[in-house]
């Protein structure tokens, strides 16, 4: 079993910032790949950011240049730090991870953009 828990979510005004935590715990040996999803209200899933353990990073186009994903092997957690928040950002974010064909989500954090 992998434990993901997220912090770092809340309240922020468009244009502001938020960086969000995930910390991975448990049989965690085998692990590559975390990632951020975000699920709005009445939308799908979709993927944010993911980084690999050698910190090779993907990201949505649409946030690409205000996203940036970075990670702490030593402390098995990875860092999203949210610039330039738009309303659209607005979402529950989900630490993901998938390990020998598990999937693994956290139980997700708020993140809520007001104009």
């Amino acid at each position: 079993q992998v434990q993901l828990v997220e912090s770092g979510g809340g309240l922020v005004q468009a244009g502001g910032s938020l960086r969000l935590s995930c910390s991975a715990s448990g049989n965690i040996v085998g692990i590559n790949i975390l990632a951020w999803y975000r699920q709005a209200p009445g939308k799908q899933r979709e993927l944010v950011a993911s980084i690999t353990n050698a910190g090779s990073t993907n990201y949505a186009e649409s946030v690409k240049g205000r996203f940036t994903l970075s990670r702490d092997n030593a402390k098995n957690t990875v860092y999203l730090q949210m610039n330039s928040l738009k309303l659209d950002d607005t979402a529950i974010y989900y630490c993901n991870t998938v390990r020998f064909g598990y999937i693994y989500w956290g139980q997700g954090t708020q993140v809520t953009v007001s104009s």
